[in-house]
């Protein structure tokens, strides 16, 4: 199993605004074939090394993380991430 973790930290950093991209988020669970599990966490302690959204995946394969990628509605929510990203989200994959 292959774990993809992503860090997001939002201009808006409102709790509206954070809710909102959380359910973006959220909204892929049951819609991408290869998506087993996912995880939406949100930031409890709002510290300035604080990121305010956590993004927990899990993929059977590297191959089904690569279709996952491409895949229209994951493309859908990067597009959103893009406008709604203060700089670049961190990420770590590992084998699980």
């Amino acid at each position: 199993m292959i774990t993809h973790i992503v860090f997001f930290k939002l201009k808006d950093r409102s709790p509206e605004s954070i809710q909102a991209t959380a359910q973006v988020l959220t909204n892929m669970e049951g819609k991408i074939p290869v998506l087993k599990h996912i995880e939406v966490g949100l930031d409890i302690l709002h510290q300035d090394r604080s990121y305010d959204i956590a993004l927990v995946t899990k993929f059977d394969s590297l191959e089904d993380l690569s279709a996952y990628d491409g895949h229209p509605l994951h493309l859908e929510v990067k597009k959103h991430m893009k406008e709604v990203l203060d700089g670049t989200s961190v990420c770590v994959d590992y084998q699980s």
